[in-house]
């Protein structure tokens, strides 16, 4: 049996990192993870192929080759998925499916043979005693969670690296909190599950010793969902192994409480972490408490994320606005909570309801809902009525993204970061294409851009100031242009729209 491995396309979002990564001559940021792993469980006879659309295009000869195609996606990725699944039905594949797109939504893929839903470990291997048998069933489900210690190491091989800017290892699923607006917990469940440190750190030997030494991602929704075992186990390991092994740096995703643990960042810090994205949300005490966003409330989160940034960890945030206790005041104070935290890389995007959210289940019931969630929280878009004028939310909406993506506040913003931040001692490997992209933003951003002035007379101060940040002073210029084009492009020029 041959299978295609085929992980659609993203849009251009702020994930995406398109601008960003045409600097580097990179296709795309991450390998598809959860293929990758499915791949490595198909059974020894098979072979394997992986068709990642954000790198290159299915061929007619890839087609030729397999007897299967197995699709695995994101909601934001269903039109891209839609398109390949139909190719692969033309030329006369199986189609089998799975991944959070299909979770909620398989019932509108017609064209879908086997749909194996849920954790791989626990459907997969059923799924395919059926096949072999040749009693498969159309749907495989279960309520059931996996045992994290029994996930394989992701089969490497199946992609090319060359082609990504960053690789990526899972530590735990689940997440202890149960955001109103956030599928985490539903999809899998509110205990977090961890792997072995000996899982973790044979996934990054197998990474070193198949030629990486580029950044690796985190992918856990919380990371810190059990300090304890962190402390005690897997960063005592990563500290060592950052002893053995040079060049790999690390980042992930953890909530606000991350601040409240010297030690926790500390260790972070000296095992190569060097950036974690947090969920802010809003500064709206009354919108944390109808979001049950119970982690953020009662905190000076400005001071929290001014913590973590000054211990040597740069803080994404994401933010939130449309919860119906917002009222038009939140767009400024969004606007002052970004800048003054300092925080370079803000996610601003619209509520949406994805299904198998607490939300989603009370807008249904309360007759909002309107559509599908694009399963992109940053595109402007949002599937149900809010509370609040829809052509006001929408304009406020915008003016946020001008303010912060304008040259001018970005520039502050990322100024006064850099005077604060403490730059972490363990170093990522500086590549040549690092250093091209260092040399093309001379021109595309110093000389052709639209924020040419701010540009060299940030680089001029942090030379002469912070010269140790210098790369990393260019490297956020580089985002601010990625995030400015994204906006002018998708939201601030079209305007948003409801779904």
């Amino acid at each position: 049996m041959n299978a295609l491995l085929i992980y659609p396309e993203f849009p251009d979002t702020f994930w995406s990192l398109k601008h960003v990564l045409s600097f580097l001559h990179k296709r795309v940021l991450l390998p598809p993870l959860g293929l990758l792993t499915i791949g490595a469980m198909l059974p020894k006879g098979w072979g394997k192929r992986l068709v990642d659309l954000n790198v290159r295009k299915i061929k007619d000869s890839d087609l030729a080759w397999a007897d299967c195609a197995l699709v695995s996606a994101m909601v934001v990725q269903r039109d891209s998925a839609r398109k390949a699944i139909a190719r692969c039905k033309e030329a006369g594949l199986k189609v089998i499916a799975g991944g959070p797109l299909f979770a909620n939504e398989h019932e509108d893929f017609e064209q879908v043979d086997y749909f194996v839903l849920n954790e791989g470990e626990l459907t997969l291997p059923e799924f395919l005693a059926d096949l072999e048998r040749g009693e498969a069933r159309r749907l495989y489900t279960t309520a059931e969670l996996a045992d994290m210690h029994e996930s394989p190491v992701p089969d490497w091989s199946l992609m090319e690296r060359r082609h990504y800017a960053s690789m990526s290892v899972q530590y735990s699923r689940g997440c202890p909190y149960n955001c109103e607006f956030c599928n985490i917990a539903a999809l899998f469940g509110p205990r977090q599950r961890t792997k072995t440190t000996a899982q973790v750190i044979a996934e990054l030997d197998s990474l070193y010793e198949w030629g990486w030494r580029g950044p690796v991602f985190f992918v856990d929704d919380n990371f810190i969902g059990k300090k304890g075992v962190l402390k005690k186990e897997l960063l005592p390991a990563l500290i060592d192994w950052q002893k053995r092994r040079k060049g790999m740096t690390f980042y992930t995703e953890a909530s606000i409480n991350l601040a409240d643990d010297e030690t926790l960042i500390r260790m972070m810090v000296e095992a190569g972490f060097n950036h974690v994205f947090v969920g802010i949300e809003t500064p709206s005490a009354e919108s944390l408490t109808e979001c049950l966003k119970k982690q953020n409330q009662g905190r000076n989160m400005v001071e929290d994320v001014r913590r973590i940034q000054r211990a040597g960890l740069q803080v994404q945030g994401g933010f939130i606005v449309g919860f119906d206790s917002d009222t038009p005041s939140i767009f400024q104070r969004q606007i002052e909570f970004i800048q003054q935290s300092r925080i370079v890389t803000a996610m601003v995007g619209l509520l949406q309801a994805p299904p198998g959210t607490r939300l989603h289940e009370r807008l249904q019931r309360e007759g909002r809902l309107l559509g599908q969630s694009s399963g992109d929280n940053v595109d402007g878009t949002t599937n149900f009525v809010p509370k609040m004028n829809l052509e006001t939310l929408q304009d406020g909406y915008k003016a946020i993204l001008r303010h912060i993506y304008s040259p001018k506040n970005y520039y502050r913003r990322l100024k006064t970061f850099l005077q604060e931040y403490k730059a972490p001692s363990v170093r990522g490997h500086v590549s040549f294409q690092h250093i091209m992209a260092f040399v093309r933003s001379f021109y595309r951003i110093g000389i052709v851009g639209k924020e040419r002035f701010h540009y060299w007379k940030l680089l001029a101060w942090t030379y002469f100031r912070r010269p140790r940040l210098l790369p990393l002073a260019v490297t956020l210029a580089i985002y601010g242009q990625h995030f400015r084009k994204v906006c002018e492009r998708h939201v601030l020029v079209a305007g948003p729209r409801q779904s």
